[in-house]
């Protein structure tokens, strides 16, 4: 495995910050402020800096993604990226990259982790529920990644589109190692979903991988479902899940639904993982309709940051990033908890700016053994 910004006695950890648009900047300030508060907290080294992505820095480079900017992703230990309104970006001709599809594209970034819990404080339709969706990202039908080069759609005649989707057994055989090596920190319980009994070649050889890869992990339990019955299922017995491991749109879906589940996208962190590179990035987008009123919850990216310290900490045997993981995820639960601090997403009245103040407090002034 490369190691990347990390030489002998060299404790340095580079994490690079890209604000992106909408929400971005306000939630990206106030999760800088906890991470501030943590690395005073535990002296972990953590060197922050921030450089411009999306409409800003279309406006000032021509471009939604510098080069510059990609190169240095690239070179650092770890990103936070905020959300992206790639809807308001012009054709990649004229500079529109998708920043995220990027990033995840040129780093590998295959394993999309998105864990979804009950909080206490927090209002939820499940009463109770702690999984983790561990989707594979760089394939499937998604056409912004699945091509080594062209898009995975096109229209042979103004009447006809087609969506071409792309199944591999490397891409299935990681993502499923990522899948069991969660689970065995976990429940040791692995939920297979696809939908096989339809996407007989495709999906038959996501399963086929999937049943390869479990045999060297005995002590897990593997369960399979089709995703239709996982949908209803998730409403049904939330509680019954750990580790649920599927291809890229099914993911992205059934994610979705864990989140809204456990008290909406504004709670529901994610990871993007690769062997040498991971990036934290919240579920939810970028929520142009309340930009700049500073009433956005931060706890998504927040607890993102918080997954990007824990991949850290297990890569680099650093048993401090990986205490001060469970540092700030429990001083986010711990501000969740008072419905004084709640952002107006979750009914209360708090600004994006306090909550990160909040948490950065608790951060300040407790430090769990």
């Amino acid at each position: 495995m490369v190691v990347y910004g990390l030489s002998t006695g060299d404790q340095t950890i580079r994490i690079l910050i890209l604000p992106g648009d909408g929400i971005g900047p306000e939630i990206t300030r106030a999760t800088r402020r906890a991470l501030d508060a943590l690395n005073t907290q535990h002296k972990l080294g953590l060197e922050l800096s921030e450089e411009a992505i999306g409409l800003a820095a279309l406006a000032s480079a021509g471009t939604t993604l510098p080069d510059a900017v990609m190169k240095r992703a690239r070179e650092a230990d770890g990103v936070i990226l905020g959300p992206v309104s790639t809807v308001d970006y012009p054709p990649p001709d004229k500079g529109g990259r998708n920043p995220s599809a990027e990033i995840r594209k040129q780093l590998d970034l295959y394993a999309n982790v998105r864990p979804s819990r009950t909080r206490a404080g927090v209002p939820a339709t499940a009463k109770e529920m702690d999984l983790v969706v561990v989707r594979e990202n760089t394939e499937g039908f998604y056409a912004d990644r699945n091509m080594y080069s062209g898009s995975g759609e096109f229209q042979p005649t103004a009447d006809v589109a087609i969506a071409m989707r792309k199944i591999s057994v490397d891409g299935c055989e990681r993502i499923a190692t990522a899948a069991f090596e969660l689970a065995q920190r976990r429940r040791q319980l692995v939920t297979m979903v696809h939908k096989g009994n339809v996407l007989k070649v495709s999906d038959g050889l996501f399963r086929r991988a999937v049943l390869k890869v479990a045999e060297r992990f005995p002590q897990v339990k593997l369960d399979e479902m089709l995703v239709d019955a996982m949908a209803a299922m998730l409403i049904r017995k939330p509680a019954t899940y750990d580790v649920i491991v599927t291809t890229n749109m099914y993911g992205d879906i059934l994610s979705d639904e864990a989140a809204e589940l456990a008290g909406g996208l504004g709670l529901a962190p994610a990871l993007n993982a690769g062997d040498t590179h991971a990036v934290a990035q919240a579920v939810h987008g970028s929520a142009p309709d309340i930009a700049a009123r500073g009433i956005a919850n931060p706890t998504a990216l927040m607890l993102s940051a918080a997954m990007l310290l824990d991949w850290l900490g297990a890569r680099r045997k650093r048993s401090d990033l990986l205490k001060a993981a469970v540092h700030l995820t429990k001083a986010v639960d711990s501000v969740l908890a008072d419905a004084s601090a709640h952002t107006p997403d979750l009914g209360g009245s708090a600004t994006t700016d306090q909550f990160g103040e909040s948490v950065a407090r608790v951060v300040a002034q407790v430090q769990p053994g």
